[in-house]
């Protein structure tokens, strides 16, 4: 029963924590806002990011005006501008992530401030000191519960004024924390911050859901024409979609699920010969026991029977404590990891189911050996 159980265990486990990852993929691909497509400099190859995808910008102030401008079904769009620099107020000071925005930043990401306000267009246009903070970067910075709208930071030594206080979004899709951030105008960003002049990405909210494959379909093609891509040259941009994000993300956990669940099907494997062991040698033990069932009139589908509702019941009692024993190691993972699982009862299903199947075939072979027992044979074994 123990490689039943361990098997059992293992698959409820193993397949609760990939639920559990790819449902909190979902939250924070969910989080990046509503409808979103995402244009990054560079292009996706085959298993990962090709030439250093969004690593070098190659995207323009005025590929960000076209979008704006010829583009339909698009509710916002706007450039990212990347940097990690000291941020600091008073005595305290953090490194953290600058994130140089357009006024359509908060809107796509269905991102609001809970005090202050977002910072405007004239800000954008005018390349404005003025700042929104995360609430990581505000507890850190101010103290926990303070509120920064109001107050002077200084960013790689220049002064900001905090403008926001933004509402907490939690971890990302790749497990960072997206309050830990200060959101500043693009222009600022590359004036003040970086020297850039290019973007490495755009992030773009399109009306509704409808829309998306035809907005995605019309910034692939006006950004292949303003920069000059011609077949069979590879585009120098990927446009992707929330989905198409989410899939990527989610591509470990599902690696991850499929590895345990094929260990977990060694184990029941191995428990199952086990089982089909124990039995063959039950069978030997209990020879003369068969052979006069078989003298009194019994028959061999009765002995048969027997012997298989033996091994059912051992695949069946271990399925139960292996579906117990996988609830609560899951349940262990997450108090003392903080991995979120879930337990689908969907697996619980299938393991027990699986474990009933495997009394079934590695109890057939033994339960059959009983049967085809000769009565004479039987009752003259020692």
């Amino acid at each position: 029963m123990l490689g039943i159980i361990i098997g059992v265990a293992a698959v409820i486990a193993g397949v609760s924590l990939g639920t559990g990852a790819k449902e909190q993929v979902e939250k924070s691909v969910a989080s990046l806002g509503q409808n979103i497509i995402t244009v990054f400099s560079g292009n996706f190859q085959r298993g990962g990011f090709g030439r250093g995808a969004g690593s070098t910008p190659n995207l323009t102030r005025e590929d960000f005006e076209a979008l704006r401008r010829e583009v339909t079904g698009i509710a916002g769009v706007s450039p990212e501008v990347r940097t990690f620099t000291t941020v600091a107020f008073g005595s305290a000071n953090q490194q953290t992530q600058v994130l140089g925005v357009g006024e359509d930043y908060l809107a796509a990401r269905s991102w609001s401030a809970q005090t202050g306000q977002n910072f405007t267009e004239a800000d954008v246009r005018g390349g404005n000191k003025v700042c929104l903070m995360g609430t990581t970067t505000a507890k850190t910075l101010f103290g926990e519960g303070v509120d920064p709208v109001g107050q002077t930071v200084r960013i790689k030594g220049g002064p900001y004024q905090v403008v926001g206080w933004l509402e907490s979004k939690g971890a990302n899709t790749f497990g960072s924390d997206q309050d830990d951030v200060v959101l500043v105008p693009w222009s600022s960003a590359q004036k003040r911050l970086t020297g850039e002049t290019m973007f490495r990405s755009f992030t773009v909210s399109a009306e509704s859901p409808a829309v998306m494959t035809d907005v995605q379909n019309q910034i692939s093609e006006l950004l292949r024409q303003r920069h000059k891509i011609q077949p069979p040259r590879e585009d120098d941009f990927t446009v992707r979609n929330q989905q198409e994000l989410a899939e990527i993300a989610t591509r470990t956990s599902r690696v991850m699920t499929v590895i345990i669940a094929a260990i977990a099907g060694i184990s029941l494997l191995v428990g199952g010969i086990g089982i089909m062991n124990i039995m063959l040698v039950s069978v030997t033990e209990r020879t003369r026991e068969i052979g006069i069932r078989l003298a009194v009139g019994g028959r061999g589908a009765d002995v048969m029977w027997q012997f298989l509702a033996e091994a059912i019941l051992l695949s069946l009692a271990g399925g139960a404590m292996g579906i117990g024993l996988g609830i609560w190691s899951s349940k262990i993972v997450t108090e003392f990891s903080e991995f979120p699982t879930l337990v689908s009862p969907t697996s619980i299903v299938i393991a027990f189911s699986v474990s009933a199947a495997i009394g079934i075939v590695f109890g057939f072979f033994p339960a059959l050996k009983a049967a085809q027992l000769d009565p004479i044979e039987a009752l003259r074994y020692e």
